[in-house]
């Protein structure tokens, strides 16, 4: 799921029925449907230009107009295209390709690869952070550090078994990254990328969101549930939703302090998640 630029709706997913459900945040109805292939990532570009939708089972990215949701090229790859995050200018868009074991750089603008490189297996969220790309290297145990202009990895920061996606705290101090096989949640300095504390929450954690009292609400994708985290005490609440819940957002982001140096990084952020 993602807020859409102007705040006026909460885009979900469907993949099932091929299309995107735009629904009212404040009350959850359905304001209206927009026919697309296959939704199973999408994010809209930091200037609100762009929604980019990845169809993992059919192997496309698709660009479009975010204003008039026309479709402005389809990028055909090879590997399960699944997360993406953009850069902050919007010229760029970084997928993982889950099956190949890479990452792929697209011009948004014209739809071309710009390049595609072997970053671990199965990797899955991506976060430009400070001027390079976080990736969650699923199919072992660390983020990899990933130079956003060749695609050359630079370093591996080791966190957990099934290393997944990776959200930002408010402040823009903290990186937090669910690791879904070990069951666990990482906190990494994000000046240094050293760890600073890790949290157990079994069942697959995926995606988190923040509160305004500072609780981590994280997904629990094998425990039909979602956990409250408190981060001062690692103790967590557990409120059952349902069969393998996914993406998660709180109605609460317009009541929260912005900061313009986290700003830019804020609104790229892997809101759809797995």
């Amino acid at each position: 799921m993602a807020l859409t630029p102007d705040h006026r709706f909460l885009v979900v997913g469907d993949t099932v029925a091929n299309e995107l459900v735009f629904l009212d945040p404040a009350t959850g109805e359905v304001a209206r449907r927009a026919t697309v292939s296959d939704p199973y990532q999408f994010g809209y570009s930091p200037d609100g230009k762009w929604l980019v939708v990845n169809g993992l089972l059919r192997n496309q990215v698709d660009i479009f107009d975010a204003a008039t949701m026309r479709l402005s090229s389809r990028v055909h790859v090879s590997g399960m295209p699944s997360h993406e995050n953009f850069s902050p200018d919007s010229s760029t868009v970084y997928v993982s390709l889950q099956s190949s074991n890479s990452i792929i750089a697209i011009d948004v603008r014209s739809g071309k690869p710009v390049w595609q490189s072997i970053v671990g297996p199965t990797p899955a969220g991506v976060l430009w952070h400070r001027g390079k790309l976080l990736v969650g290297v699923m199919g072992a145990d660390y983020v990899a550090v990933i130079d956003p202009a060749t695609g050359r990895v630079e370093r591996r920061i080791k966190t957990a078994k099934g290393a997944h996606v990776m959200f930002v705290s408010h402040d823009g101090k903290l990186i937090y990254v669910s690791n879904r096989v070990d069951g666990s949640i990482v906190v990494l300095d994000a000046d240094t990328l050293a760890e600073i504390r890790r949290f157990r929450i079994t069942g697959g954690p995926d995606d988190m969101d923040f509160a305004p009292d500072g609780k981590i609400w994280v997904t629990r994708r094998w425990a039909q549930s979602v956990a409250v985290v408190d981060p001062v005490t690692g103790s967590d609440e557990v409120l059952p939703v349902g069969r393998s819940p996914h993406g998660i957002w709180l109605n609460t982001h317009d009541a929260l302090p912005a900061r313009a140096d986290v700003e830019s990084e804020r609104s790229v952020l892997p809101k759809p998640g797995s």
